[in-house]
């Protein structure tokens, strides 16, 4: 099961945006938001994004969002860089 939201054409022609990049830039500020206020895990709000760990990890810090980093995060990525 998805979730759809409605926004107003009136705000959807309002937006600074080419046509083809509203939905990606919205999930995205959904996303952004969504984790900086704990309410998403890194996870799910870069799956949420659809983006890839890293580059959901740039925007953050572009958009200057400080990381939740876990034990558990931080146990993970020592365990992949390990097995570099």
């Amino acid at each position: 099961m998805g979730l759809q939201i409605s926004i107003s054409d009136s705000i959807v022609q309002a937006l600074r945006l080419p046509e083809q990049r509203i939905e990606q830039e919205l999930r995205r500020e959904l996303a952004i938001a969504l984790y900086a206020q704990d309410i998403l895990s890194f996870g799910k709000a870069r799956e949420l994004a659809e983006m890839d760990k890293y580059e959901f990890g740039q925007l953050l810090s572009r958009r200057r969002v400080e990381r939740h980093y876990s034990f558990e995060e931080l146990d993970d990525d020592l365990n992949y860089a390990r097995s570099e």
